[in-house]
């Protein structure tokens, strides 16, 4: 959870008795819940209107999506890595041999193809 470890946990519910004291610790702990509660049910409900009011086009939206870090790993990292794992095609033909170049001597125009162009 969070990356804590149980050295922090134990460190954390120490600061909270000191602070708080014994007498409010229980009352501080519960409202705290409430309160994480109470911001899951919203994080949920946006959600689901998210999902209500976007349309069937949107049904495999997510909005962890939106985080520039999975947006690029999504969509650009996704598609390399997939190119990796894939073999190389081998060739399709084997390559037009190019004529020899042809020496022209100074003063002789080069030869001009017509449907080329």
């Amino acid at each position: 959870m969070f990356g804590l470890g149980w050295p922090e946990i134990i460190a954390l519910v120490v600061i909270a008795l000191l602070v708080f004291g014994p007498e409010k610790l229980p009352q501080a702990a519960s409202q705290a819940g409430r309160t994480l509660r109470q911001l899951r049910q919203m994080a949920n409900n946006a959600r689901s209107d998210l999902e209500a009011n976007l349309g069937p086009e949107f049904k495999n939206f997510d909005p962890a999506d939106l985080n520039p870090k999975t947006f690029v790993r999504k969509h650009l990292l996704d598609e390399v890595e997939k190119d990796w794992d894939e073999p190389e095609p081998p060739p399709l033909e084997p390559p037009v041999p190019v004529p020899a170049a042809v020496e022209l001597n100074s003063g002789e125009i080069p030869p001009y193809d017509n449907e080329a162009t």
